[in-house]
């Protein structure tokens, strides 16, 4: 019995990767052809006469309330060819970007017909890593001085678990985490479980925009922080149905559970300090994923979903 339960369960697998295949065969031929704008290096070399063309090309990314002579002088500002300079080292060749950015544009115009492709244009905003990109309906604007490498001596300043993801490879998964942003319907966040449908939500939406990528790059984990969280995943599940956590609207706990940390906050010693933050958005992305795999919802129909929906029909059980 036991043997043909294991041959079923191989059956099962072999099928679903030969489907997961065939679909992201059939995504790949969508080719939405990127092509990524060097507005950093046009702007870098800068000039009083092709600063017109320049304003003219790229008339979004230049503030009325500067005169151009505030443009040429940033331009020539010696710390704003130092961010030039490192910028061009890291990414000299940008064609690997250029290809994940494709890849998710496919994902995007796959399962969501109305998708059209932006512009994506590519500056530096003085490392201001907290709005790293931007995205609109017709245009991406990317800082590429947030993407440097996590221990480029720029970030000597930004806490560790901070630039842990300022790096090159999590362009497209930042990428990916704001077109989740635009497509997500969650209103009220009151609860913590609130809290974890709607970054579950996310995550899944990562899971399926951009499948290259591996778990720990869609949630911004290394691969220690993943496994903790995969061993302890009982454990976490138990302390928060115990403390009736879930249900609960108070304010703390989404600096404990939620928000960037460099750990998640139990207040249990032995624990906190080895933990990776962000553990709420683990498990609400497993809850979401659970969800996913009992019933038989599109990504745009559980994007729209409300908590008590997800949850109630995810059946819901922790790894042990």
């Amino acid at each position: 019995m036991k043997s043909i339960f294991l041959f079923l369960l191989v059956v099962m697998i072999a099928t679903s990767c030969k489907k997961d295949k065939t679909l992201e065969h059939e995504i790949a031929k969508i080719n939405t052809d990127v092509q990524i704008e060097r507005f950093d290096k046009l702007f870098s070399k800068v000039t009083s006469n092709k600063l017109v063309d320049i304003k003219r090309a790229y008339p979004f990314m230049f503030s009325e309330k500067y005169p151009d002579s505030f443009w040429l002088a940033k331009a020539k500002d010696t710390l704003q060819i130092q961010l030039f300079n490192e910028v061009d080292k890291v990414f000299l060749d940008i064609e690997d970007t250029e290809t994940e950015i494709e890849s998710l544009f496919n994902h995007l115009k796959y399962y969501f017909s109305e998708f059209n492709s932006p512009r994506i244009i590519t500056t530096t905003n003085d490392v201001d890593h907290r709005n790293r990109i931007i995205v609109t309906d017709t245009i991406v604007v990317i800082a590429l001085d947030s993407y440097l490498g996590s221990n480029h001596e720029f970030y000597g300043s930004i806490a560790n678990f901070l630039k842990v993801n300022l790096n090159k490879e999590q362009i497209v998964v930042d990428l990916a985490n704001e077109y989740a942003k635009k497509h997500t319907y969650h209103p009220e966040r009151k609860t913590l479980l609130d809290e974890m449908i709607y970054f579950g939500k996310l995550l899944y939406f990562k899971d399926v925009m951009v499948p290259f990528k591996t778990e720990a790059e869609r949630i911004g984990y290394s691969e220690a922080e993943l496994n903790w969280a995969i061993t302890n995943e009982s454990y976490i599940w138990r302390f928060l149905v115990s403390r009736e956590l879930l249900f609960s609207t108070d304010s703390k706990l989404p600096r404990r559970f939620i928000n960037p940390a460099p750990f998640s906050k139990f207040y249990l010693e032995g624990v906190d300090a080895d933990s990776p933050g962000r553990l709420g958005q683990y498990i609400g992305w497993h809850i979401v994923r659970a969800y996913m795999e009992q019933n038989e919802a599109s990504l745009k129909d559980m994007l729209i979903k409300s908590t008590e929906d997800i949850f109630n029909n995810s059946k819901f059980k922790p790894r042990k």
